[in-house]
């Protein structure tokens, strides 16, 4: 009985789906159209964390160690350095390095004939682990004896930290934006249906049908458009990013940019875009039906 039951209600579900095409495909459109975007501004978030992250990694401060330190002093440092919060750690340059680096700089080296490494100081360069405390940790830098000065890139760290804030908070705003609107859209579709049957609910209802048994095929007619339109999405997203990185990275201009290989976020992706679809088809036939059931 069970089994007959369970075969009903994806037969009926089927059927709905066929009788009414038109809203059926709109329906699809709508839920493709709203998972790509929401899919698009997640990616793009992943990916500008994923810049951000590498800027940590190989973004540095630059401490300027005292003139008058010896070696010795300079590098005992560096455990000053090393233990104040949010470094993750400190490498030791002494003049001598730091001028042969100045000087492969240049292609002629030889207007600084005359000058050796003692016009420069050693230094430390400072890894952290967080860009965003780059200015509070730049203060503590500078706090420790034996550091003259502290140089750190505050103006590009700002910029890309602005930037991922604006787009985690565009993208939050989408995806609720999106969601909705497809809820709202799957609504609609499913309540055509529901009208047109609405004598024939009214009857089942009548005789002692249950609203469970009443309602399940158009749960499964959600689910099923739902679920397309998931697996349409992600196909999409998949051929779009592919698309988009070759042609940023294939720019010269945007070479240093590093991108999340799709690979990596596809299970993700994938099953946040089957959670969405099968979640606004199962949420758009109860809301559809409810009224109906009212008998």
């Amino acid at each position: 009985m069970k089994g007959n039951r369970f075969f009903y209600y994806i037969r009926e579900g089927i059927n709905s789906i066929f009788n009414h095409g038109f809203m059926s495909f709109a329906s699809v459109c709508i839920i493709v159209a709203c998972l790509i975007i929401m899919g698009s501004f997640t990616l793009l978030a992943l990916n500008v964390d994923a810049i951000i992250d590498t800027m940590e990694s190989q973004n540095e401060i630059l401490a300027l160690v005292n003139d008058s330190f010896s070696e010795d002093q300079a590098r005992a440092i560096g455990p000053l350095i090393e233990a104040i919060p949010n470094v993750s750690r400190a490498v030791y340059v002494s003049r001598d390095e730091a001028w042969e680096d100045f000087l492969d700089t240049y292609d002629n080296s030889s207007r600084f004939e005359g000058l050796d490494s003692d016009i420069i100081p050693d230094r430390y360069e400072v890894f952290l682990d967080d860009i965003s405390l780059m200015a509070q940790t730049q203060k503590d830098i500078a706090e420790v004896a034996g550091v003259t000065d502290v140089m750190a890139p505050l103006s590009i760290m700002r910029g890309f930290v602005r930037i991922r804030n604006i787009v985690t908070i565009i993208s939050i705003i989408l995806v609720a934006m999106l969601f909705l609107i497809s809820l709202f859209i799957m609504s609609n579709t499913i309540k055509l249906t529901t009208f047109e049957r609405r004598d024939e609910i009214a009857i089942m209802k009548m005789v002692g049908a249950t609203s469970l048994f009443i309602r399940w095929p158009f749960v499964v007619q959600g689910l099923i458009l739902g679920l397309i339109g998931s697996l349409v999405s992600f196909l999409l997203e998949w051929g779009v990013y592919q698309v988009v990185v070759e042609r940023i990275i294939s720019n010269s201009g945007f070479a240093f940019m590093t991108f999340l290989p799709f690979s990596e976020v596809a299970l993700p992706l994938l099953a946040a875009f089957a959670a969405v679809g099968l979640g606004v088809g199962t949420i758009g036939s109860l809301l559809a039906i409810r009224n109906y059931l009212k008998v």
